[in-house]
C-alpha cells in the first residue's frame, strides 16, 4: 500500500502525522489495531462509568440529575462535536485527528479520576467526551482507508463493533471491581494504558490524505446550544416540573434546531449536507442507530442503578450481571457481516431490532426478588439484537457514500447513537426519580416501543436496494 505524503504533515510532525512521531510503516493491521482499541476505550469508559455511579454520588455527593449529568456531559459533547469531527477527519487526514483525539482523551481521563467535586468531574467528562466526538468518525474513516476491499472493510468493522462489545462486557465488571476493591477513580484511570498503547499503535499506520472540508462554525454552534438545551430540558424538567429554566431551555433547543436546519440547507458547504438524508442507505442506519443506542445505553443506565439501589449488590456484583449479556453479545456482532452476506441487510436489521424489543420486555417484568438467571435471560437479546443490528447499519452507512464522505457519514451515523443514549439516560432517569420500580418498567416499554418502530420502518424502506431511493 502506498503511502500519501504531504509536505505539510511532515514539517509539522516528523512524518508521522502525531508529534515527534516515526515515519511510519504504513501497516493496515496497525490501523485496524489503533481503531479497535480507541474504540474499546470510550465504550469501555462509558459502561464501567454507568456501575460506578452509585459510588461517585457517596463520595462526592450530589442528586439523581447530578448524577444524570456525570453521564450525560460526556454524550452530550461526543454527540454534538461528532458532526464537526467529520470534516475535521477529512480536512486535517484520520490519522492526525484520531491520534490528538486519543491523547486528549487520555488526559482526560487523569482529570477525571482526581476531581473533588461533582461539577469538576461533569466538566472533565465533557472534555473526554469532546475527545471521543473526533475519535469514533476518524476510526471508521481509518478502517474505510485501510481497507478499499468491501469485504475485508466489513470484516474491519465488524472486529471494530466486537472491540466496542468486548468493552460492554467487560466495562462493567472492571468497573464494579475496580469501585468494589479500589475506587470509582480507578474507572478512569485504566484509560489511560489503553490511551498510550493505542498511540503506539498508530504511529505504524498510513498516514491519511487530506481533502477540502470547510468547517461550519453556525452549524457547529446551534447543533450545540439544540442538543444542550433539550438534554437540559428532560433531565431538570423530570426533576423539578417545567419551571422558568426548563421552559427556557426547551425553546433554546426548538430554535436552535431550527437554526441547524436553515443553516445547512443554506451554506455551501455544510458540515452535514442535508442531501444525504435522501438515500434510504443513510436515513435507515441513523434514526435505527439513534434507537439502538437509546435501548441499549439507556437499558445499562437503568439496570446499574437496579441492581444497586433496588437489589442492594456490590458494584462488583452489579457488573457481573451484564456478563452473559456481553460475551454473547460479542460473538453475534463478528456473526452479523456474514449473516448480512447470506441474509442481506434488510433481514438482519429487522431481525437485530425485533430481538432486542423482546429483551427489553423480558426486562420490563423483573422486580427486586426475581432470581438472577431469570434477570440475566431477557438481557441476552437485549445485547444480541444491537449486535446484529449496528454492524449492518455501519457497513450499510459507509457503503452508501462515496469515500471522500465517509468521514462525514460515520460522524453522523455516530451522532445519531449517541443522541439516543443522551436522551434516554436522560429520560429513564426522569421517570426513575418519581417511583423507580414504576419507572424502570416504563423506561424498558418506551425502548421496546421505540425499537419496534423502527424495524416496521426498516423493512419498509430497506425493500429496495440503498442506491434505488437517489
Amino acid at each position: 500500500m502506498s503511502v500519501t505524503r504531504t509536505g505539510t504533515e511532515s514539517r509539522h510532525t516528523g512524518g508521522s502525522g502525531l508529534p515527534g512521531g516515526p515515519e511510519p510503516a504504513g501497516s493496515p493491521g496497525a490501523a485496524l489495531a489503533a481503531a479497535v482499541l480507541g474504540f474499546f476505550v470510550i465504550t469501555l469508559d462509558v459502561s464501567g462509568v454507568n456501575v460506578a455511579l452509585p459510588a461517585v454520588g457517596d463520595d462526592l455527593g450530589g442528586s439523581m440529575s447530578g448524577l444524570q449529568w456525570v453521564a450525560d456531559s460526556y454524550t452530550l459533547m461526543f454527540a454534538a462535536l461528532m458532526l464537526s469531527a467529520g470534516s475535521l477527519s477529512d480536512a486535517i487526514g484520520a490519522r492526525r485527528a484520531y491520534g490528538w483525539g486519543l491523547a486528549v482523551f487520555t488526559l482526560a481521563s487523569l482529570a477525571c479520576g482526581a476531581v473533588t467535586t461533582l461539577g469538576a468531574l461533569t466538566a472533565a467528562r465533557m472534555v473526554q467526551g469532546s475527545a471521543a466526538a473526533a475519535m469514533v468518525p476518524t476510526s471508521l474513516a481509518l478502517i474505510r482507508q485501510a481497507f478499499p476491499d468491501p469485504d475485508a472493510r466489513a470484516r474491519g468493522i465488524a472486529l471494530w463493533t466486537v472491540g466496542g462489545a468486548v468493552a460492554i462486557a467487560a466495562g462493567p465488571v472492571l468497573g464494579g471491581l475496580l469501585t468494589t476493591e479500589w475506587s470509582w477513580r480507578a474507572v478512569f484511570f485504566l484509560n489511560v494504558p489503553a490511551g498510550l498503547a493505542g498511540i503506539l499503535m498508530l504511529l505504524r499506520a498510513e498516514r491519511s490524505p487530506r481533502r477540502p472540508a470547510p468547517f461550519d462554525p453556525p452549524g457547529q454552534l446551534t447543533a450545540v446550544l439544540a442538543l444542550a438545551g433539550l438534554t437540559f430540558a428532560v433531565i431538570e424538567g423530570g426533576h423539578h416540573g417545567l419551571t422558568v429554566k426548563v421552559l427556557v431551555a426547551a425553546g433554546v433547543a426548538v430554535l436552535a434546531g431550527a437554526a441547524f436546519l436553515v443553516v445547512e440547507a443554506r451554506r455551501r458547504s455544510p458540515m452535514v449536507p442535508l442531501g444525504l438524508f435522501r438515500h434510504r442507505g443513510v436515513s435507515v442506519p441513523v434514526v435505527a442507530g439513534f434507537a439502538c443506542n437509546a435501548a441499549f445505553y439507556g437499558g445499562v443506565f437503568v439496570l446499574s442503578l437496579f441492581f444497586q439501589e433496588q437489589r442492594g449488590q456490590s458494584a462488583f456484583s452489579a457488573g457481573l450481571m451484564f456478563v452473559p449479556m456481553a460475551v454473547i453479545t460479542a460473538n453475534f456482532n463478528y456473526l452479523s457481516p456474514k449473516a448480512v452476506s447470506r441474509f442481506g441487510p434488510r433481514a438482519v436489521v429487522v431481525a437485530g431490532l425485533l430481538v432486542g424489543t423482546l429483551g427489553c420486555c423480558g426486562l420490563a417484568a423483573i422486580g427486586p426478588d426475581t432470581p438472577w438467571w431469570l434477570i440475566a435471560l431477557p438481557m441476552i437479546p437485549l445485547g444480541i439484537g444491537g449486535a446484529l443490528a449496528m454492524p449492518a447499519l455501519t457497513s450499510l452507512m459507509l457503503d452508501s457514500v462515496p469515500a471522500e464522505r465517509a468521514g462525514t457519514a460515520a460522524a453522523l451515523l455516530n451522532t445519531s447513537r449517541q443522541i439516543g443514549g443522551a436522551l434516554s439516560i436522560a429520560v429513564f432517569g426522569a421517570l426513575l426519580a418519581a417511583d423507580f420500580l414504576p419507572g424502570m418498567r416504563e423506561s424498558l416499554l418506551l425502548a421496546a416501543a421505540l425499537l419496534t418502530a423502527n424495524a416496521v420502518g426498516a423493512a419498509t424502506l430497506l425493500r429496495r436496494p440503498p442506491q434505488d431511493t437517489d
